[in-house]
């Protein structure tokens, strides 16, 4: 009897120009930080902890030594940060790391939940001084590739005010929830109920980001208080954090800080995580004490940013779907 044809499911989603676009931007991205003095360092990917950011999920597995009843939960990290930031606070100056990051989240034209980070840390940045890097970054890889317009660099609350209509410093839910019905949103109140930041979230997705100029990078700074992440108060201005986003064609690329060094602060803003997730009924990850204890020892004044390489290699070769950059997501996995 002979064989039936086998199926296409084996090959590759991607193209091999794809697969060659990335491995050239692997290379220029690691000539571009060897030019600068950068160090390329490799952290774990399975940790006893993980991010407790309410908005991150993270993959989760057992490890069992041979004749242990009980093993140990383990976490696929969200991003290296942790752990490089205890590299920092070691003295290893400024670092950079490319690596397969895992966030238990949908799968889609702009998601996998297997892609690849581009994190970088510099001593002694300013965010100013990150975003003029990251934009060397972005014309180095786009350069014969697609001409871009000049970046823009514009404060989270005037670029809300100016394409939404509202201040987002300010504004009250009742007022959000206005926002979202001028804009067609009738859903946004049953999604974000009475969690500002998720409020914030959705009307920053839905009604900015669609409307940023194609073919331009904007760095969105100065973002509220109340959407700190990992970055610290903005010196003379509390109701801020030195905080950037990074988007081209309406697509966010990455996030980036000036970093938090307040072991106290961190602790703080960890505890308030597991409150939000105790509440939405979300796992409850331990916290990351061995970042609170670097932080205590000192990590020394930087700024750092993770950029998502595969989004970046999508609008590098022109494909509308991660998929199209990518040799095996998730559905051929």
């Amino acid at each position: 009897m002979s064989r039936s044809e086998p199926g296409v499911g084996w090959q590759p989603a991607c193209g091999h120009e794809a697969l060659f676009a990335r491995a050239a931007a692997l290379k220029q991205i690691r000539s571009f930080f060897d030019e600068r003095g950068v160090t390329e360092v490799e952290t774990p990917l399975l940790c006893q902890t993980a991010g407790t950011d309410p908005f991150l999920q993270a993959f989760t597995t057992t490890f069992r030594k041979p004749g242990q009843p009980q093993g140990t939960m383990l976490y696929l990290q969200t991003s290296p940060e942790f752990a490089m930031k205890r590299l920092l606070a070691s003295g290893t100056g400024s670092i950079y790391q490319v690596c397969k990051a895992f966030r238990n989240e949908e799968s889609g034209r702009h998601h996998n939940p297997e892609f690849t980070l581009l994190e970088w840390y510099r001593i002694g940045f300013g965010i100013d001084e990150l975003i003029d890097e990251i934009e060397a970054l972005l014309d180095a890889l786009f350069y014969g590739k697609r001409d871009l317009a000049p970046a823009k660099r514009i404060p989270y609350r005037q670029l809300f005010k100016e394409l939404a209509g509202t201040d987002p410093i300010h504004a009250n839910l009742r007022e959000l929830n206005e926002c979202a019905l001028r804009h067609n949103l009738g859903e946004a109140s049953d999604i974000c109920g009475d969690d500002r930041n998720l409020w914030l979230d959705l009307l920053f997705s839905h009604i900015i980001q669609p409307q940023l100029d194609w073919g331009r990078a904007y760095f969105v700074v100065d973002y509220p208080a109340c959407l700190p992440s990992l970055a610290r108060k903005k010196t003379g201005d509390e109701t801020v954090v030195e905080r950037v986003e990074v988007f081209l064609d309406g697509l966010e690329l990455g996030n980036g800080y000036h970093e938090l060094a307040d072991a106290a602060e961190q602790e703080s803003r960890f505890d308030a995580d597991l409150r939000i997730r105790q509440k939405a009924g979300l796992p409850l990850p331990p916290k990351d004490q061995r970042l609170l204890d670097a932080l205590t020892h000192g990590l020394p004044d930087c700024s750092g940013v993770a950029l998502g390489l595969d989004r970046l290699l999508m609008l590098m070769t022109g494909s509308d779907n991660i998929a199209g950059v990518l040799a095996f997501p998730v559905a051929r996995s």
